[in-house]
Order: C-alpha cells, then structure tokens, then sequence
C-alpha cells in the first residue's frame, strides 16, 4: 500500500500473537494485490486499462458498492473516477504549471461515479469511453479492516492495527487504560505536540493536504473535488472516529471535500461516528462526542 503497517497486540500468549499477525499480514497483502493501482497486473488497473472486468473478485466488489454508498451520501463529494484529474495534477508537480481550465474541464467530463455499472454481481464495467478510478480514499480501510478481522478470529481481543494512519484500536493497553490516538497539526513537523484522544474499539482515520501536495503552498493536494476539478480550500484535515476504517478512511476523504460546516451536519447524523477538521486558518471544528 506504499505505506508502513504498526501492529501492537497484548496478550499473554505471545506465540499465538506472532501466528495472527502473520495471518493478517497475509490477508492484507493479498488484498493490497487486488485493489492497488500501482500494479499494473492487479485487476483495478487492468479495469482501468480495459473499462470492463469480468470475474471481479469479491473485495473489488465490496470496495465498489461501498464507494457508490458513500459518493450517494454526501451528493458526489467522495468519487472514485477522479483518476482523470488526478493525472493531470501529478504532471502539475513535474512541470510547476498548473493544467488549463480547458485540460481540466475535459479530465471533468470523464468524473461520475454513476457511470461505474456492476452486473450480476461478477462484472465491473465503466460505461464512459476512458473513465479510471482510484479507490486510494477506500481501500486501504478495507484492507485493515480484513487483518482486524484476522486478528480477531484468533482471539485477540487487545491490540492496535494501524496502516499509514488509518488505525483500528481493539480492547486496551497493557495497562488497562484505552488507546491514546494523537491528532497530528497539519503545519508541525513537532509530533511530540498532538490533540489526543483515548478510543476502544473504534476506528479513525485522517485525511488532509500535507503529505500528497503538488504545489509549496499546499492549496493543489491529491484530495481533489469531484465537482469542481480543484482542491477544496477550506480544511487542511480531516479525521474521523467510526465503527470501522473503511467508513473512517471514506469520509475523512469526503469531509475534506465537504468543509467543516456540512461535514459536522453529516457526521453528526451517523451512529458511532465522530469528526474533527483542522481549516487552513488552523481553526478548529469538532462533532460534540469527539473529545468524549
């Protein structure tokens, strides 16, 4: 997943902690195969490739119905076809130009997540002549997801399983106490000066425009806004508390889209969920529940 994966499991049988998260491992690994677009032989990219995959495999499968969920919930915000625009900000890096509208319009009119067609739950067909989608907002979620499934089917009941940020916290510490999960500000290097939070048996994730940036000002960022073709200017972060990573890593994607104002309306609305956004003005926002 192009990213470092922290396990921490307490137990007292330290072998059957070594052999689980060897399973987990596994498991993730396996998925990451399927779901990534930096493999040129996984079946996303070669859904990209072709605009149709036959015999998709089941994890595609669920990250695609996931997707469709969470672009209806927030009205487009979250949108996997954004691959087109993307492309076109990464050249940006390269050549310190910004694309033209006429470049970004046209990479647009390739952006609609209603044009991703599932058939008989075994076929994923594109039905726009060189649309491609990214599933980075997703997938890695999912992929946590399946090695906290792991570690759980091997009765491990207190641990941490993070992946690049997008974390699941399980049980307690050693000490009995619940799992303290910092909030990193989006303009320090100083990591020894978080917000935190103790969560048990919750999942958060954060999204926000200071690791994946294109320009020095950070305003051009790999979240882009389906809608519009740029980034959002409002958030600088994004972090959400839910019951699990995907559904905290989709709408830490989508609420960087959203802003904080319509973000804290939806979160709010969502069982279990919480959220706390950072604007570029370093101004805070947070759901009531979230410190809590």
């Amino acid at each position: 997943m192009g990213t470092i994966v922290n396990v921490i499991v307490v137990t007292d049988h330290e072998d059957n902690a070594h052999t689980a998260i060897d399973t987990a491992f596994v498991k993730m690994g396996a998925l990451a195969d399927e779901l990534s677009t930096y493999d040129e032989n996984s079946p996303i990219s070669m859904l990209n490739r072709e605009g149709i995959l036959r015999n998709a495999p089941q994890s595609l499968l669920d990250v695609f119905t996931r997707s469709r969920r969470l672009s209806e919930l927030t009205d487009g915000a979250f949108d996997p076809t954004v691959m087109p625009l993307l492309h076109l900000y990464q050249s940006y890096r390269e050549t310190a130009t910004l694309p033209p509208q006429s470049m970004i319009d046209k990479a647009l009119k390739l952006v609609d997540y209603r044009k991703i067609v599932v058939e008989n739950q075994t076929t994923i067909r594109y039905t726009l002549p060189g649309m491609q989608v990214t599933l980075d907002g997703l997938a890695k979620g999912y992929i946590v997801d399946a090695g906290v499934g792991a570690m759980e089917a091997a009765g491990l009941t207190d641990f941490y399983l993070e992946a690049g940020g997008d974390l699941m916290v399980r049980g307690h510490r050693q000490d009995g106490t619940d799992w303290r999960i910092g909030i990193r500000n989006p303009r320090s290097d100083n990591l020894t000066q978080m917000k935190s939070i103790g969560l048990s048996d919750k999942a958060i994730a954060t999204s926000g425009d200071y690791l994946r940036y294109f320009s020095d000002d950070k305003t051009v960022h790999h979240i882009i806004d389906p809608r519009s073709g740029f980034s959002p200017i409002e958030l600088a972060s994004s972090s959400i508390v839910a019951p699990s990573v995907v559904q905290a890593d989709g709408m830490a994607t989508a609420t960087m889209v959203m802003g904080a104002a319509k973000s804290l309306e939806l979160i709010g609305s969502l069982p279990d969920c919480e959220g706390y956004f950072i604007d570029k003005s370093m101004n805070t926002h947070h759901t009531e529940g979230f410190f809590t």
